[in-house]
């Protein structure tokens, strides 16, 4: 994971706390949540690694968990403390650090955790798999968690509203068939590797974990974000019942392999891989 994000990252704290709560990426806090809700047991430590500026550790904490906030950049990890604090909540810890290393995590200590952001920061094959691994090492046998991809045949239908200009480049749309990875500065985000579901799947089996549900976030509301957002402002009543379908909904065939974020719930099994 290279320089390129973390400065990314410590440049937009603002705007990634505030992402989650707009009216087209609410769908991914929401159905994220369910899974959540529905797959993770009731009590017990969670490790939130990529944790950002704490949107998901807040929820967490509010559903009684005992949560530690790993992040890559420094600047989130000071507004998720602050945050943290200013609403009167105490995780265990609040952490920078890198996802290929987490050392300081206990081995088989957490009983669920999230990996959501660095699956997508990690070019690299051998990268994403030394993080899975100590996603894996940290886990209890069993245990659950919720790993995110970008998937390119989601982003390659969210493009046509939100970058139509970029279907001008013919071979970068045309990578979003495959594997798409961007290293350096990029016109349409910063250093990513967009993975396919198959190939998600792959990485996730190779690594040590049983696949359990898939889900793509976004569910049928994916790429329609102009008139989501018009929904939210005029008829707050149908987005609501919106945001609702949409995470009641998110794991159905016909969404989960078609929309920007792919989420993935896994299972650590034994023995190593």
């Amino acid at each position: 994971m290279s320089e390129v994000v973390r400065k990314y990252y410590n440049h937009e704290v603002d705007w990634e706390w505030e992402r989650l709560a707009t009216p087209y990426r609410r769908f991914e806090m929401a159905s994220t949540l369910r899974l959540i809700d529905d797959h993770f047991p009731r009590t017990g430590r969670i490790a939130d690694i990529g944790g950002g500026p704490g949107r998901y550790t807040i929820e967490l904490l509010r559903r009684g968990y005992r949560v530690t906030l790993v992040d890559l950049a420094e600047r989130n990890v000071e507004f998720a403390r602050a945050k943290l604090a200013e609403l009167g909540l105490e995780a265990e810890g609040v952490v920078p650090a890198d996802a290929r290393d987490l050392s300081f995590l206990e081995t088989e200590s957490f009983d669920a955790a999230l990996l959501l952001g660095p699956m997508y920061h990690l070019v690299d094959a051998a990268d994403r798999r030394a993080a899975l691994l100590e996603l894996r090492r940290a886990l209890k046998p069993g245990a659950p968690a919720v790993v995110g991809f970008i998937n390119p045949w989601g982003v390659l239908r969210a493009l046509l509203a939100e970058m139509p200009e970029l279907y001008a480049d013919g071979a970068y749309v045309g990578r979003l068939l495959s594997t798409c990875v961007q290293v350096g500065e990029q016109k349409a985000f910063t250093e990513a590797a967009f993975l396919t579901p198959p190939q998600a799947m792959a990485e996730l089996r190779a690594a040590g974990f049983a696949v359990d549900v898939r889900a793509g976030v976004e569910g049928f509301a994916a790429g329609m974000e102009d008139e989501v957002k018009r929904i939210a402002a005029e008829d707050p009543v149908s987005y609501a019942n919106v945001v609702r379908l949409v995470a009641e909904t998110c794991d159905m065939p016909a969404f989960r392999d078609s929309t920007e974020h792919l989420h993935v719930v896994v299972r650590r099994l034994d023995p190593s891989p």
